[in-house]
């Protein structure tokens, strides 16, 4: 397999569609700097899958397509095609009956990027493992860029292991080894959360096992707490009414006294005004008073301030004067010290200055001395470096070919023992039949693919069918809980409405009549209000003309309630049932259909829509007639009536009509309901049934996967032995005949290099002689620049200190000389301070006199007003001392009606409490459809509150500790345990698939170390033997840094010829580079990509190294294709074709192909 061409358009440079073919395996790149050669290289690196744009020299993935240049647009998309030659099969796979494979890859301004193999849109991923183990990818061992081969010797070990990776083929290994891995996690995480669920299902369905054996108890504590609840409320209801009748008593003799101490409060009031105003009288008149005390007060302290401040102004002054004066003494002493200072320093200088100049003498003579001495030495070094530059030739060379000779001597016993060793290998190959059973393993993963293909279909289906029914299961179930909360809320409401009925009914004394109809044997005859049915609008009106007869009891006939009236009771109501017909027309009878009798009460009434109406209508009919309109206004002659909320049989028949509604709507939700169950259970069982034929098919579908996966794994492991057998085959007979020739070209080597070193040797002891003669010339020359140095330096020395001196004094004198001006000046300002103040110090015996006098006058004006105030003061405070008596008293009465009043408030609002309390108790006695009086009636001797309530509380407790009550619990208990055996099977299955993966895993490893192993060997022996060639001697090896196969880095170690360096890192540029190229093409002799491709590979080169590189190229080019960029000459001339890149028109790259043979041809002719 090799590359044939590579197409491009738009991509970089190459603007225009631009085909570059490549004929031989020999092929050269070249053309000045900048003019696209590496985007050639960087064209395969990006269609073999290259996802990072800083690999590719850009900071974009868009950055690949051509942006224009001053007389050309930018272009919308780049896209690169290679085109490789198959004929010889090596791709494996459905690709390997492809004489040629195309690969592409297109991007456009969006960023996305497409691919292409061989006409079919695919993935990234499809191009990646179409090259894996072949050598070839973005990052892969067969393009060599510019800065990749430092990069590459100074990898890490772990980077370097990569390349061995490559070249053993188990690459593709490592992918499927990571989608295991990848398939485990998720396995692991799907056991992880199934783990919660079991758990949590097992948890709850301990406690549903337990609410559901709460339940039973629960009803049974319930009925019991209602009965002892009823008679605790009783017992609450007799102590209170009997409280109320004390209470109401206490309240009538609170009033009567709130009324005297009122009377008592308004008396002392009247006192207090009277006091008030002579308090205020008084007020004004000390505070008349006290205004012309402050005032002579003010003047007072006018006059202290005034003297104060005097006295204290004269202290500053004196105080500042007796400072200033120090201060002026001192700095006359410092001025008078400075002065002498400066002139002894001054005397010093004059006489230092002859002694510098002599000093700088001497020095000056010392330092040419030191220069001659100097310049011998330097003329002795120039002659000992030209000699040592001649001397070094023949001891490196003597150096080199000793090297040479022992690595020559070691290369022939390794070229006889590889030898040996390719004949057992090649013999062992031989025997090897690793084809056997290929085509019956192709025809079993044929039909196991159609086995996977066709479960999965049935899965789907499975799934499919599932899903709706689960839909369809989730839509009854919502229809089941609506069906259920509107039933709940249809029987709720029928309660209440059947409450309310009959509490209308059971007004009035009913009892006496109840008993009265159960003699007669008329307790199962139906009411009037049953028999009757009215128009909507009119129930009301009918009811306040009926009221207590839509209670009465209907008998079959008139005069068998004629019979039985004369011995009925108070509130008793009997009418004949008699037949149903209509009323008389504009009447309330028209509006009902009923019984005749009850008809006949409502003939008499008419009817009017409204008040204005029945008022007309009235006027014109018979005294005994009546009008009534819808909302039960009723008037008649003389008279009027309008209903009340409260009013007997008030809605009755509406509430009937209700309950009848309401009735039916139950029973058709209920019908309704029990066809929603039916359905709900039959699709749940159908989902039951379903999901275990799934189950079932998932076991057998992983059954069929694993076993498909195995037989893959097993046709890929023979397929790829298959043709490693015959690369490695080929590889050794090639190798056998290249070890015959080389063992001939190192004997000859050998000779060289022996006598090349018998040269050598002799030269080195002629130069021996020349080496002392010139020794002993040094150490004449270096005594004598010693002594000259000494004396330079002693007499410089001397010249400094003298010099620091002179500086030091110069900088004193200065400074001292600005002291003195300074002081003089600050004298100057002390003496004027002196003068200013004693200018300002007062004159005279005692200043203050007049302010001393003016204080006196004051304070005897003071003193007089301050005894008014007094007396003013004390006729205020007997003023004020009466009225707070007085208020004493008023406080104390006023008290004495507030507590009263709030005595009677608090009894007040204890009855109201007791009266609501009443109030609660008989509600709370009628939710629990019982009376106060029967629960009383019925209570046993001698109960009591404290008693009942401790029962109470003990039914309670016992209901509490039940806990909360789940009345559901047994239909989500089963629930819950049948998806706690469906997650368990779950479980179990994952556990299985969880073993086949760490299994498959296990294998691949195996694999994987013995690939790596096997290869790594392989190449170390490879580079061990082409490092000598490259570099004419040292040696060279790979290690492993570590002892687990799966993941050991390796590590370079190489030793050129004459080097003993620690670390690969010490080499120079150009020894890297070296190393790196015999590491690479010991990789291509081992699995040779199908080219490889190299970037200004010799750039850091000389020109023997060049040669040496160039001509190893073109030994690995009969099996190996090069495509190599160079500026080198040399390496030019080893290329078969030369492809010349140009930019003739700036930023846009044009392509010149040449034929070397053919070009030769043409030259030669």
């Amino acid at each position: 397999m090799r590359l044939k061409s590579i197409k491009l358009a738009g991509f970089k440079s190459f603007v225009d569609p631009t085909t570059v073919n490549f004929p031989s395996n020999m092929c050269s790149v070249v053309g000045p700097n900048g003019c696209g050669k590496s985007n050639i290289i960087d064209a395969v690196r990006w269609v073999l899958g290259e996802s990072s744009a800083k690999n590719l020299r850009g900071e974009a993935m868009t950055d690949v397509i051509f942006n224009g240049t001053t007389h050309r647009q930018p272009v919308g998309q780049a896209s690169i095609e290679l085109i490789f030659d198959n004929t010889s099969g090596k791709l494996v796979g459905e690709y390997a009956a492809y004489a040629e494979i195309s690969v592409r890859r297109v991007v456009g301004r969006e960023g996305t990027s497409e691919y292409w193999l061989n006409g079919a849109k695919c993935r990234r991923r499809d191009i990646t493992d179409l090259f894996l183990g072949t050598g070839l990818g973005p990052r892969s061992y067969a393009i060599i860029e510019q800065g990749m081969i430092s990069r590459l010797i100074e990898s890490k070990p772990e980077e370097l292991r990569i390349f061995i990776e490559e070249a053993a083929g188990i690459s593709k290994y490592k992918e499927r080894r990571r989608e295991t891995e990848s398939r485990m996690r998720r396995t692991l995480e799907n056991l992880d959360r199934l783990a919660d669920l079991r758990e949590e299902l097992e948890r709850n369905l301990q406690h549903l096992l337990r609410q559901s054996q709460a339940a039973e108890k629960y009803a049974e504590f319930r009925a019991e707490e209602r009965e002892l609840k009823a008679q605790f409320l009783g017992l609450q209801w007799r102590e209170h009414q009997a409280n109320s009748k004390v209470s109401q008593q206490a309240l009538t003799d609170l009033d009567i006294k709130q009324e005297a101490e009122r009377a008592e409060f308004e008396r002392v009031g009247a006192s207090i005004e009277g006091t008030r105003v002579s308090l205020a009288e008084a007020t004004d008149a000390f505070n008349t008073v006290q205004a012309d005390y402050y005032s002579v007060g003010g003047e007072v302290t006018r006059v202290e301030q005034a003297l104060k401040y005097e006295q204290e102004r004269r202290a500053t002054i004196e105080s500042d004067l007796l400072q200033t004066r120090e201060g002026l003494q001192e700095s006359r002493g410092h001025l008078n010290a400075d002065t002498e200072r400066l002139s002894s320093w001054r005397s010093e200088l004059e006489s230092l200055q002859p002694m510098l100049s002599e000093q700088r003498g001497a020095a000056d003579s010392a330092a040419g001395v030191s220069a001659a001495a100097e310049e011998a030495m330097t003329q002795w070094q120039s002659q000992w470096d030209e000699f040592n530059q001649r001397a070094a030739g023949p001891k490196q060379a003597s150096e080199v070919q000793q090297s040479r000779i022992a690595y020559l001597e070691q290369v022939l016993q390794r070229i006889h023992e590889r030898g040996g060793k390719l004949r057992k290998e090649l013999e062992a190959l031989a025997n090897e039949d690793v084809d056997r059973d290929l085509p019956e393993l192709e025809a079993q993963i044929r039909s196991g693919e159609d086995a996977v293909k066709a479960q999965e279909e049935a899965l789907l289906q499975l799934d499919t069918e599932v899903a709706a029914q689960r839909a369809g299961i989730e839509r009854l179930r919502d229809e089941q809980d609506q069906a259920r909360a509107r039933l709940q809320q249809l029987k709720g409401q029928e309660a209440s409405l059947q409450a309310l009925q009959e509490a209308a009914l059971a007004e009035g004394d009913v009892t006496a009549t109840q008993q009265w109809l159960a003699d007669l044997g008329f307790s199962d005859r139906g009411n009037v209000y049953e028999a009757l049915q009215v128009q909507d609008q009119w129930t009301t009106a009918v009811e306040c003309v009926l009221a207590a007869r839509l209670t009465g009891v209907c008998t079959e006939s008139f005069s068998q309630a004629q019979a039985v009236f004369d011995t009925a009771p108070a509130g008793a109501s009997i009418l004949a049932a008699g037949e149903v017909g209509t009323g008389v027309t504009g009447t309330l009878a028209e509006k009902v259909v009923g019984p005749a009798s009850v008809l006949s009460v409502l003939a008499g009434v008419h009817v009017a829509e409204n008040l204005v109406t029945a008022r007309e209508q009235l006027a014109s009919l018979k005294n005994t007639a009546s009008v009534i309109t819808p909302e039960g206004d009723w008037i008649g002659c003389g008279w009027a009536s309008r209903p009340s909320k409260t009013d007997a049989g008030q809605g009755i028949i509406l509430r009937k009509a209700s309950l009848d509604g309401v009735a039916a709507e139950i029973s058709g939700l209920e019908a309704s309901l029990e066809t929603i169950n039916q359905t709900l259970a039959e699709l749940q069982e159908s989902r039951r049934a379903n999901e275990d034929q799934r189950r079932a098919g998932e076991a057998t579908l992983k059954r069929h996967v694993q076993e498909q996966a195995a037989k893959v794994t097993e046709r890929g492991a023979r397929v790829a032995a298959v043709e490693q057998t015959r690369q490695r085959t080929a590889q050794l007979q090639a190798d056998l005949a290249d070890s015959g020739s080389q063992f001939e070209t190192e004997q000859a080597s050998l000779a060289a290099a022996r006598s090349e070193l018998q040269v050598a040797i002799e030269q080195m002891a002629l130069d021996g002689e020349q080496r002392a003669a010139l020794s002993q010339e040094r150490d004449q020359l270096n005594r004598q620049l010693q002594t000259a140095r000494e004396q330079a330096r002693e007499a410089r020395d001397n010249a400094h200190r003298t010099d620091v001196r002179v500086q030091s004094l110069d900088s004193q004198a200065e400074t001292v000389a600005s002291s003195i001006a300074r002081l003089e000046q600050q004298v100057e300002q002390l003496q004027g301070r002196v003068r200013d103040l004693t200018e300002q110090l007062p004159v005279g015996d005692n200043p203050d006199a007049e302010l001393q006098s003016e204080l006196e006058t004051l304070l005897a004006q003071r003193v007089d007003a301050e005894t008014a105030l007094t007396a003013a003061r004390q006729l205020v405070s007997d003023n004020d001392h009466a009225l707070r008596e007085q208020e004493k008293l008023k406080l104390a009465a006023e008290h004495r009606l507030q507590s009263i009043y709030s005595e009677l408030e608090s009894g007040r609002l204890q009855q109201a409490e007791r009266n609501v309390r009443i109030e609660n108790l008989e509600g709370l006695l009628r939710e629990l459809e019982v009376s106060p009086q029967e629960v009383v009636e019925g209570l046993p001797e001698g109960a009591s509150e404290p008693e009942w309530q401790v029962k109470v509380e003990r039914v309670a407790a016992r209901i509490a500790r039940l806990g909360p009550i789940n009345l559901a619990a047994i239909d989500e208990y089963a629930k819950a345990s049948e998806r706690k055996t469906y997650l368990d099977a779950q479980d179990a299955d994952l556990q299985e698939a969880l073993q086949t993966l760490e299994g498959a895993i296990r294998k691949i490893d195996k694999e994987t170390r013995s690939r790596f192993k096997e290869t790594f060997e392989q190449i170390n022996s490879g580079f061990a033997e082409l490092f000598p060639r490259v570099f004419g001697g040292g040696t060279a090896n790979l290690e492993m840094t570590g002892d687990d196969l799966l993941d050991t880095g390796v590590a370079i170690m190489a030793r050129p010829p004459g080097k003993k360096n620690s670390t690969i890192h010490l080499l120079s540029g150009g020894e890297k580079a070296m190393t790196a190229i015999a590491l690479v093409f010991s990789i291509f002799q081992l699995n040779p990509a199908p080219f490889c491709m190299l970037d200004e590979v010799d750039a850091p080169l000389d020109d023997a190294n060049v040669g040496r590189y160039a001509r190893m190229v073109k030994e690995m080019s009969e099996r190996v294709q090069f495509i190599f960029i160079t500026h080198n000459k040399i390496t030019m001339e080893a290329a078969n074709h030369l492809m010349g890149v140009t930019m003739h028109e700036p930023g846009v790259s044009r392509l010149v192909t040449v034929d070397i043979e053919e070009a030769a041809q043409l030259a030669a002719s």
